[in-house]
């Protein structure tokens, strides 16, 4: 179809001309935008403001642009929860619901002030207008993932803080449209608590169980991803039948399906690329199509009314924040941050305003409707929108930008001292994937150059052999790109397998070497003898034996058996930040399995961390054998072993493979031998026979956790 000069009127029809306009504009927000240090979150709402009805009409906010915004705000809902970090939500669940009261309360009183005594609205309209202030919408949520501080605590309350202020605006519009009505009465009570305690149940009980089956019986990625986009508008219809808004379901899916998500993992990667790509632009485009500009000169009303609604949103999020601050003990830097991710209203403000500018109450004797909220109201809440977005951005970067640089000086994120280079060795096509997603998510930190996968190739294999090689690899490479990961792909020529690797080990200075063992065959004779004789007898490497039969992501607990003495080992602490990180990126909870003194070594360790843990005390070695026999459907193994010679060897451990055989074959289980010595690696030594210093040892891994 050639695009004639009609196609050119403006508004523009031609589904073509719209989108690529709207692309040009997503593309051309951030690069413009950046240079003068404006966020391009404020820069894409002004385009829309330039662009729409309201401005030169060159687009029309038509079903489609509302459809696709619509998804972009659900999005932004989602990944709030599905970021959270639920370990954190319930140590700190007191912080947030402080948090969330301070958030409601204040926005609250300020609006209902101003409006029942200086504009005069009877108390019933006050009520809902003061509502309209104490919801948040999180629109600087991309901003803070992209910094990667989504899981500071700060940003943790005030997630869960959101949830609860958004969830008692939409109540109170619940009650108050009721009124109006005549319809609040005990029934109607009833019905509204009735109504949203099944939609959670469903959401938090249910939703987990269906994307736990779904997720191990389907590998594709595409699919994977489209049952995530069902389940976030599954959730929103959800919360919409039980009378909330649908932002509360997009909330609530995220929570649901947080911890068969890892943070790390390559589907966490499509769902925050398409979202941050396509759908959370278009919703912010939409948002900047509602201005009118105009209305702000035709009426000097809208303007007091507008100037009022400023106040009490910006002035009640900004004391809320400053009192938590206080409250909890947060950095002047933080406490902007909860001020910056809180002051923006627009999803539920809107709705609410919409509703109550639809309700008409009565008429005047000319006959024109007396709605409950009037347009002035209705107008004042686009500037306030466009304003309180505008406060949002600036204050949000700027307090984001002071943290990530105050946690780069103040821990060693961002300059480790900790060597970390992980060594995959495949050579099985069914393991491959595996073995990358858990080498994802063992990393303590995102560096590039610390990844590697090796195939060995006999020197006497023929060209099948090399091709084989050069597959897995890719495959390999292809799967740690998926998750944003660079993988370094090493293919060795040598007659001996385990001399190509430990040589690769030396070459490349790695300290834990990870090897996958196939589904249905587990440890073979052949393969116990390589590694007894072979791989153990790199002193300084942590060995990983590595067993599954089912993602990671559908983990929900795993058994983690410690045995005697094992603390005294020289790699235990650096192999036990790897199972912290195994419980931190995949939030399964850790049950461990060991002697007394262990368990009060990491007790004192787990305060400093958020991993939801629980600890059981084992007396023999024949204990942690039932443990592990006892291993049941969504639950994993994890077992610290050691070699003869080490303080923790135990001679029954040479029958661990055998177990493993018998009872856990279509379970998966993860082996780690802790190195025992410190030669050629850059941990800083510590002295960890005496310990007594609980303290020190802590520091080192509150240190490489970070």
């Amino acid at each position: 179809m050639i695009l004639s000069l009609q196609h050119l009127n403006l508004p523009f029809e031609d589904p073509v001309l719209k989108f690529f306009l709207v692309l040009v504009i997503i593309l051309a927000a951030p690069i413009l935008l950046n240079k003068i240090k404006v966020p391009h979150l404020l820069g894409l709402i002004i385009a829309g403001a330039v662009i729409g009805p309201n401005g030169f009409n060159v687009l029309t906010r038509d079903s489609s642009i509302v459809v696709t915004g619509t998804t972009g705000l659900l999005y932004i809902m989602f990944l709030a929860g599905l970021e959270i970090d639920l370990g954190d939500f319930k140590k700190n669940k007191w912080k947030s619901l402080g948090y969330g009261a301070y958030a409601f309360i204040f926005p609250f009183i300020l609006g209902f002030l101003g409006s029942y005594l200086l504009l005069g609205f009877s108390v019933l309209t006050s009520v809902l207008f003061a509502s309209l202030f104490s919801s948040q919408t999180l629109i600087t949520y991309p901003l803070i993932s992209k910094m990667g501080i989504a899981k500071n605590q700060a940003v943790n309350i005030t997630v869960g803080g959101t949830m609860l202020t958004d969830v008692a605006t939409l109540l109170v519009l619940a009650v108050v449209v009721g009124m109006v009505t005549g319809e609040v009465n005990m029934a109607f009570w009833i019905k509204l608590a009735g109504s949203f305690a099944i939609f959670a149940l469903i959401v938090l009980l249910v939703f987990p169980i269906i994307g736990r089956w779904f997720f191990k019986k389907v590998n594709d990625k595409i699919s994977q991803y489209i049952f995530v986009l069902v389940m976030i508008y599954l959730a929103a219809l959800l919360a919409e039948l039980a009378g909330v808004e649908a932002i509360i379901g997009a909330f609530f899916a995220g929570l649901a399906l947080n911890r068969l998500i890892p943070h790390s993992s390559s589907l966490m990667n499509r769902v925050e690329f398409v979202g941050n790509a396509i759908f959370i632009p278009f919703f912010l485009i939409s948002v900047g199509m509602l201005i009118d500009f105009k209305v702000f000169f035709n009426s000097f009303d809208t303007l007091i009314v507008a100037g009022i609604m400023i106040v009490a949103s910006i002035g009640g999020k900004y004391i809320s924040a400053v009192i938590t601050q206080k409250t909890f003990r947060f950095t002047k830097d933080e406490g902007k941050l909860i001020f910056g991710l809180s002051s923006a209203s627009a999803a539920a403000t809107l709705a609410t305003v919409i509703v109550g500018y639809n309700i008409i109450i009565s008429e005047t004797e000319s006959g024109e409707p007396v709605r409950l909220l009037n347009e002035h109201v209705l107008n004042g809440s686009i500037l306030l929108i466009l304003v309180s977005c505008t406060i949002s951005s600036f204050i949000t970067m700027s307090a984001g930008q002071k943290i990530v640089e105050s946690s780069n000086e103040d821990t060693v994120s961002g300059n480790n001292d900790e060597e970390e280079n992980i060594l995959l060795a495949i050579n099985y096509e069914e393991t491959v994937e595996k073995m990358v997603n858990l080498g994802i998510l063992i990393k303590a930190h995102s560096n590039t150059q610390d990844f590697f996968a090796l195939n060995v190739i006999n020197e006497d294999k023929n060209e099948s052999s090399v091709k084989n090689a050069e597959k897995l690899l890719h495959q390999a490479k292809d799967t740690a790109a998926a998750a944003d990961i660079t993988l370094q792909a090493l293919k060795r020529y040598d007659n001996d397998v385990i001399n190509g690797i430990n040589n690769v080990i030396k070459e490349h200075n790695i300290t834990d070497l990870m090897i996958g063992l196939e589904d249905e065959k587990g440890f073979s004779t052949s393969f116990a003898q390589n590694l007894y004789n072979g791989y153990l007898q790199n002193d300084n490497v942590n060995i990983f034996i590595y067993h599954a039969v089912q993602p990671l992501s559908t983990i929900k607990k795993y058994a983690v058996i410690i045995p005697k003495n094992a603390q005294k080992e020289a790699g235990f602490f650096h192999s036990l930040v790897r199972v912290w990180n195994i419980a931190k990126n995949s939030g399964a909870k850790m049950v461990f399995y060991a002697p007394e003194n262990t368990i009060n070594l990491l007790q004192r360790i787990i305060k400093k961390s958020n991993i939801e843990a629980e600890f059981i005390m084992i007396h023999t070695w024949e204990d942690s054998e039932e443990t592990a026999s006892g291993i049941k459907d969504d639950e994993g193994l994890i077992i610290f072993m050691a070699k003869r010679g080490m303080h923790s060897y135990i001679p029954r451990m040479r029958m661990i493979p055998e177990l493993l055989n018998r009872s856990l074959l279509n379970k998966n289980y993860l082996l780690i031998f802790p190195f025992s010595e410190y030669e050629n690696s850059n941990i800083e030594k510590r002295n960890v026979s005496n310990h007594d210093d609980f303290v020190e040892i802590g520091n080192v891994i509150k240190k490489i956790f970070k």
